[in-house]
């Protein structure tokens, strides 16, 4: 039964029942009134999150680098977006869709190395070294680059099992995007 009809139901049942005053029905009513309010704003519990693929992987990996400098600006969001829709061949919309499920996977993931390994274990060298250079692309779309992204950066570039010299050939390609 839901609560909408629990409440009239009893409230109902009180109108009958009620005292000289009014107080049964009206005390009812109250606390009735006062837990359907709170069931509106209740949200509703969010689905569990998909399991993720290297898609997904670098999605969060692409966030997680975003935020890491605790300054996740709309020019990095955009730039996550158009790689998503560049890479993917993603309509804008669904884009901004899977970066949303990336931003869930990259809060609930407890470090980086979980989706470097899964893209690493599933692409091959090129898509690793275009993932890297996605990174870099979110890394150098404030204008700025921070400690704190460098660091996620390189974690992730270990994890994908890349060198040193693969990531100056992605940063480098990023900065001619």
């Amino acid at each position: 039964m839901s609560p909408l009809r629990r409440c009239t139901f009893s409230r109902a049942s009180h109108a009958i029942s009620e005292n000289s005053l009014g107080c049964a029905a009206r005390a009812d009513y109250d606390s009735c009134m006062l837990s359907r309010i709170l069931h509106a704003f209740q949200a509703p519990k969010p689905g569990p999150l998909p399991e993720p693929d290297e898609k997904l992987a670098l999605g969060a990996l692409m966030v997680r680098v975003a935020k890491s400098d605790r300054h996740y600006d709309l020019a990095e969001i955009k730039r996550i977006d158009r790689l998503l829709t560049r890479l993917y061949g993603l309509k804008p919309i669904e884009a901004a869709k899977m970066r949303a499920t990336c931003e869930k996977l990259e809060h609930a993931a407890p470090d980086t190395d979980r989706f470097g390994h899964l893209i690493r274990e599933t692409v091959s060298l090129e898509a690793r070294v275009a993932a890297l250079e996605a990174l870099w692309e979110v890394v150098l779309s404030d204008g700025d680059s921070q400690p704190q992204e460098l660091q996620v950066l390189d974690a992730a570039r270990e994890a994908m099992g890349l060198s040193h010299a693969d990531s100056d050939t992605a940063r480098a390609q990023a900065e001619a995007q």
